[in-house]
């Protein structure tokens, strides 16, 4: 980040970027290009435009962020010493960004970073947009297939055992919410109506995963194959997953 900040300067690197974009427009190379080809080269390009947008800002925001006389953590205790300058990356859906802020100390004790929480960071390296797009991806088939979305859209490369990861995440508090009483109910008046949506779908499971007295059954059907439940009855095959809204 820049040793000095300010609206006229925050934004110039972004600006260098641009006119960089334009130039190349302008330029006979360009004028060459297929549409296909040029599709390309911009897409590449806007992105990056868009990355170091996205990191002008986040400088910008790290010189304007205020000096806090005091900062309580969770427990109670109160964090007085700053050190400004603490840096920690992030890696979003335009590329990997770095986050300057400051860290409010105490001896013994984890920094805070109330820079964190205003921008509701993840504890993790991936941002919540990244983790969406891979949950969304890894919804439409196998995590292969997902890993190779994510990096056409995104230009992000992941690993599979990433994507699975961000996938389990986005997941982790399905469990709570659902366990929580009907907060619908309360809001409901005698004008109102309560409408209630609901959808079933056979999934084909593995053998291990049958209930014990299906997976008995199947055990004396003849199938096709070997290695598959395929010729089996539908209902020694799969079992029903339900969602409703």
């Amino acid at each position: 980040m820049p040793t000095e900040c300010t609206a006229d300067t925050a934004f110039s690197a972004s600006r260098d970027r641009f006119e960089q974009i334009c130039s190349f427009l302008d330029e006979p190379e360009a004028s060459h290009l297929t549409h296909g080809e040029l599709e390309a080269r911009l897409s590449v390009d806007v992105r990056e435009l868009v990355r170091q947008l996205y990191q002008d800002h986040l400088d910008l925001r790290a010189a304007r962020e205020p000096r806090l006389a005091e900062v309580i953590s969770v427990e109670g205790s109160g964090h007085r010493s700053v050190e400004t300058g603490h840096v920690r990356p992030l890696q979003t859906v335009f590329g990997a960004v770095e986050v300057s802020r400051h860290a409010y100390r105490r001896r013994g004790e984890r920094n805070l970073y109330p820079a964190d929480a205003n921008l509701n960071l993840p504890h993790e390296l991936h941002s919540h947009g990244l983790r969406e797009l891979s949950a969304i991806e890894a919804s439409r088939g196998s995590f292969e297939d997902a890993t190779d979305a994510v990096g056409r859209v995104t230009g992000v490369g992941l690993g599979k055992r990433q994507l699975e990861q961000l996938v389990v995440s986005a997941a982790v508090d399905f469990d709570a919410f659902y366990s929580q009483p009907a907060r619908i109910q309360a809001e409901v008046t005698d004008g109102d109506l309560l409408v209630l949506s609901a959808d079933g779908k056979g999934i084909v499971m593995r053998p291990d995963a049958l209930r014990p007295a299906t997976a008995k059954a199947a055990a004396k059907a003849t199938g096709k194959l070997k290695t598959r439940l395929s010729g089996l009855p539908r209902m020694m095959g799969t079992r029903s997953a339900e969602l409703g809204v």
